[in-house]
């Protein structure tokens, strides 16, 4: 059993995997006034009908228990970004919770990634008696177990969106390719049923004022254990709400800016060092049978104890990770994102960015400029120092 719980664990853990603490910004995320003007703007020394757009990299260090870079993301250059995470010490097979955004300063696009939350069920009659419906069973939440566009609608709307007026939802639609990248059916051996589903909804309401449109994503997993008691064979169900994350802004201007948005969503990344330490520090705290973390320094102890060598199945989660919100992006705007590698001439390290732009450009800030205009070059009108970009 205690090589079963973690193996369910770490296909948990894979949803929470891009937070790890109290996420603090590494590069700024204040726009830079060097002449910059939107993530996609017309330069001024090209014909007008070119584009170029202007990104930056943001990253997150756990401080609070990993303590290494645990997560970054690509934004356009002037919007901003902040984040937070907690180790939550009664949940060890999901023991972190993120809540972090980028979003327009000057408008009303954000980007959103929301804390997953975990969820019991159980049909025996011992446990119903033990943990009523809305108790805490190792710190997960007792509830029935609710289908992927119920539970965006009844879990994450309420409490996500319930202070904005006039909320209605517009679609809901599930996404069945999000399936193909887990690990699903039946264990032969155990009798385990493992699932999950993806699914979105749009939903329009008024925020201070503002028409707003926005499209919620999400993926229920869940594991249903077989359990022989004194009843028969009942069934004991871990069922977690997922990816959890949303694209909105102001009506109307929501699919014009399906570009950016599956651009961030898809260079949301998981550092590997960070998840392969994190799975280890669960993994550990499962098999021991730990039902509550004592402090935060037992994390950082466990983390120190961790192996720096990365498994085949953690690097195959980080994977998952990514596949997962590359999907996601295309789901949104219902188009492929065409990834290009290029070689950072500031330190030589290998960089993917979207693709099908002849001049592409970087700075010592994490900043990249793609421009469809081969004569292009930013540093005609900015102080700082950019280096053009080259293919391997």
């Amino acid at each position: 059993m205690k090589k079963l719980l973690a193996i369910i664990a770490v296909v948990a853990l894979v949803a929470v995997a891009v937070v790890g603490g109290i996420l603090l910004l590494n590069n700024p995320s204040e726009p830079l006034n060097d002449g910059g003007g939107g993530p996609y703007v017309n330069p001024s020394n090209t014909n007008q009908t070119a584009t170029t757009v202007r990104f930056k990299s943001v990253s997150f260090t756990d401080t609070q228990g990993i303590g290494t870079k645990a997560f970054s993301m690509l934004i356009p250059s002037d919007w901003q970004a902040e984040g937070n995470i907690d180790w939550i010490l009664d949940i060890p097979a999901m023991p972190v919770a993120g809540d972090f955004r980028a979003w327009n300063p000057g408008s009303h696009e954000e980007f959103h990634f929301f804390p997953n939350q975990a969820f019991f069920w159980s049909n025996n009659p011992m446990i119903q008696q033990t943990f009523p419906s809305g108790s805490r069973y190792f710190g997960a939440l007792v509830k029935s177990p609710e289908g992927v566009l119920d539970a965006l609608v009844d879990i994450a709307l309420p409490e996500l969106r319930g202070k904005v007026q006039n909320l209605r939802v517009v679609s809901r639609e599930t996404l069945p390719l999000i399936k193909n990248y887990f690990q699903t059916g039946t264990d032969p051996a155990t009798g385990v049923v493992t699932s999950a589903d993806g699914g979105k909804i749009k939903v329009e309401y008024t925020l201070n004022g503002v028409q707003m449109e926005e499209e919620l994503y999400c993926v229920i997993q869940s594991q249903d254990i077989p359990v022989p008691t004194v009843y028969g064979t009942t069934s004991n169900l871990n069922w977690y709400m997922t990816y959890l994350e949303s694209f909105r802004a102001e009506k109307g201007k929501l699919d014009p800016q399906a570009k950016t948005f599956q651009t961030i969503s898809y260079f949301a990344r998981t550092d590997v060092n960070w998840l392969n330490k994190y799975n280890q520090v669960v993994n550990y705290l499962i098999q021991q049978q730990i039902q509550r973390i004592q402090s935060l320094g037992q994390i950082s102890s466990l983390a120190s104890q961790a192996s720096n060598d990365i498994s085949d199945e953690n690097y195959e989660s980080w994977q998952q990770n990514q596949n997962i919100r590359d999907q996601m992006g295309r789901d949104f705007s219902n188009s492929q994102l065409n990834i290009e590698m290029y070689t950072n001439p500031f330190d030589g390290s290998q960089v993917d960015l979207p693709s099908g732009y002849s001049n592409v450009w970087a700075n010592s800030l994490g900043e990249y400029i793609l421009s469809d205009s081969s004569s292009y070059n930013p540093n005609t009108e900015s102080n700082l120092n950019w280096q053009q970009m080259t293919t391997p």
